[in-house]
């Protein structure tokens, strides 16, 4: 008898295992992605307004709502419970702020720590506008003044 048909039993029973625990996992993960049960169309309209407002913090540029990660999967389930506690969206954003930092909020508040990111596309606009202004400037004076009188001097 070779070494591989005295495998054979083994690998078969490990298939068979393998199998058998295939259905459990993905109907786990397919629970883990089936949307939550809404008590009302209030809670579901509030609920998906909260989650579109919120990032990923694993994507880059997804919504909370968009997002098929498992932290997002987590956040989401988090919104649902911290709603359902009775808590108002402006606390419930502020509790993902303290707990996942400015980044969760697409539009961030306008604090010290944020200023940069709200006017700094306006002050890089207003540097590049200056520094065209000056080179526009520098080339005007550089250039010799004509009179429009005397006709430029040509050689024929």
């Amino acid at each position: 008898m070779s070494a591989m048909a005295a495998r054979a039993p083994c690998l078969l029973l490990a298939a068979a295992l393998a199998l058998a625990q295939a259905p459990a996992a993905f109907a786990q993960a397919a629970g883990d992605q089936a949307p939550p049960g809404f008590r009302d169309a209030a809670e579901e309209t509030r609920f998906h307004a909260l989650a579109s407002e919120l990032r990923c913090v694993m994507c880059q540029n997804q919504s909370l709502a968009d997002s098929n990660a498992q932290i997002a999967q987590d956040m989401r389930r988090e919104v649902l419970a911290l709603m359902r506690q009775g808590r108002s969206d402006a606390q419930i954003k502020q509790h993902l702020v303290e707990r996942y930092g400015e980044f969760v909020l697409y539009r961030p508040r306008v604090d010290r720590h944020t200023w940069l990111l709200w006017f700094g596309p306006g002050l890089v606009l207003l540097g590049g506008a200056a520094v065209v202004w000056s080179i526009v400037r520098r080339r005007a004076q550089a250039a010799p003044a004509r009179e429009d009188d005397d006709p430029p001097e040509q050689e024929w």
